[in-house]
């Protein structure tokens, strides 16, 4: 039920953000840059923190996907006391941000850097080549999951009683799994979900960030988007319906699903395959995860690109190969990940670049409605209607919920340290916008936009976007304290 409730966000939300995407068909790097251009007029650094937010909630995709993968690999070719999964040099302990965790060097990084680099490589070649490279492993891992979705349905593998109650998990003194209640827990527990949820259900918004190299950005934007997502909704809603429906509960929670290692074989048990299949599922699940790899670092990347060339961050960002590809920042996000490579816990790392993603998110949303009060008559490919536009702003406020409810699920301490994440752009766009730039910014940001310097202290919305903030911060905090384990 999360995953479905999740994707359906994401999707209506994606109306939104395919409407101001249209706005700008010359700026690449995704919906947070069209956001920020909304927010610049009402604040110098609520613009830039919707692209810092999205940049950190989209790069650590790399480190996780690529350290997923090497872990896949290694555990489908060595045994888990071989001398090769075993070996870690331990470099810095991070107790003072999460009991446990560190940065370390071991088999898992050393293969998915190698992994990191394979990609990098494709997408040097700019968009088109790595398009063309997408398309087939896209094939090669929605067909298999489509299978997996429709086949135990089919069959009638997919069992009523695995679906129901719907209610949340708790433990018992013990520390056994029994079935909870809709309490005060038990909603925090189901908020938690879709708050770590969202990190992926929303994740088709990024076919919006190759806006400028589409042949016809105003055509193609609003098509990207919307294609992705009702493609999102049906994936997002079979296989976990097939997974609950014939797993169950305590199948579920089997360690080797928990942790992943487990899904192939459950894969292709579903689908009364043996072990040709089990090799196919295999496959697929590292396909999968190098696609999430190369589509985060091509989005990632643009929104660096972006935020360099509109003067958001440092101005070494805004720099392209003879291919248009973002090749600075490329760099900079490959450096970043390895160092998140390195790190001893990603559930962690995921958690925290989740709290900057619901933050860009609330402001991108309310973006919809600010551009069309400051911008009435900039002409739009593609209108999102008024109804789906209202519920775009109530969704915006549902996320503040689950940022203030459901971060600290996922480890106490999470939502703090993802608010100091979000945090650092201040220093970093102070250096950009105050040491690099004077204090002005480039032109090509403000043509975009269709004003000059003098204009950005023209506000038509007035207060309505600081009571939005606002009220977002305070919904958020109320959901903080009210919502607990």
């Amino acid at each position: 039920m999360i995953w479905m409730l999740s994707v359906s966000f994401g999707f209506l939300q994606a109306f939104i953000y395919a409407e101001i995407a249209g706005l700008f068909p010359s700026k690449s790097g995704g919906a947070s840059v069209y956001g920020a251009a909304a927010w610049v007029r009402y604040s110098k650094l609520l613009a830039p923190l919707s692209v810092w937010c999205n940049w950190l909630a989209w790069t650590p995709v790399l480190a996780i996907g690529g350290g997923l993968a090497a872990g896949y690999i290694l555990n489908v070719f060595f045994d888990p006391e071989s001398a090769i999964r075993s070996w870690q040099i331990t470099l810095v302990n991070l107790d003072g941000l999460k009991e446990g965790l560190s940065l370390r060097i071991d088999a898992t990084f050393m293969l998915g850097a190698m992994i990191l680099l394979v990609v990098f490589g494709v997408q040097h070649g700019g968009v088109l080549r790595a398009a063309k490279f997408q398309t087939i492993m896209g094939l090669a891992v929605v067909i298999p999951l489509l299978i997996v979705g429709i086949v135990p349905l089919l069959t009638g593998d997919v069992l009523a009683e695995n679906l129901t109650p719907l209610k949340p998990l708790a433990f018992d003194a013990d520390g056994n799994v029994t079935q909870g209640q809709w309490d005060i827990p038990g909603w925090t527990l189901f908020l938690g979900g879709l708050f770590i949820a969202a990190w992926s259900a929303y994740a088709f918004e990024t076919a919006i960030c190759y806006t400028s190299e589409f042949k016809d950005p105003a055509y193609d934007t609003p098509r990207a988007i919307l294609f992705a997502g009702l493609l999102c909704i049906l994936v997002y809603t079979l296989v976990p319906l097939s997974f609950q429906g014939v797993l169950g509960v305590e199948g579920m929670l089997q360690d080797g699903i928990v942790d992943g290692s487990a899904v192939a074989g459950a894969m292709a048990g579903m689908v009364g395959g043996g072990s040709f299949v089990f090799s196919l599922m295999v496959i697929m699940l590292i396909l999968a995860l190098l696609l999430a790899v190369m589509t985060s670092m091509a989005g990632s990347s643009r929104t660096l690109y972006q935020g360099g060339v509109d003067g958001w961050l440092p101005r070494y960002l805004a720099k392209a190969n003879s291919h248009g590809a973002p090749t600075n920042a490329m760099w900079t996000d490959l450096g970043f990940n390895l160092i998140l490579l390195m790190m001893s816990d990603y559930l962690f790392v995921l958690a925290v670049s989740n709290c900057c993603y619901l933050i860009f998110n609330f402001l991108n949303l309310n973006a919809g409605w600010i551009h069309r009060i400051d911008s009435p008559d900039t002409p739009r490919p593609w209108r999102c209607p008024t109804p789906l536009m209202a519920v775009g702003i109530v969704l915006s406020f549902i996320n503040a919920i689950l940022l203030g409810a459901g971060a600290n699920v996922w480890g106490e301490g999470t939502l703090m340290s993802g608010i100091i994440a979000a945090l650092l752009i201040l220093p970093v766009f102070a250096y950009r916008h105050y040491v690099q730039d004077k204090g002005q910014f480039p032109d090509a940001m403000l043509d975009d936009l269709h004003l000059s310097s003098r204009d950005l202290s023209v506000k038509k919305a007035g207060m309505l976007p600081y009571l939005a903030l606002a009220g977002g911060i305070a919904v958020a905090i109320i959901a903080n304290q009210i919502f607990q384990l």
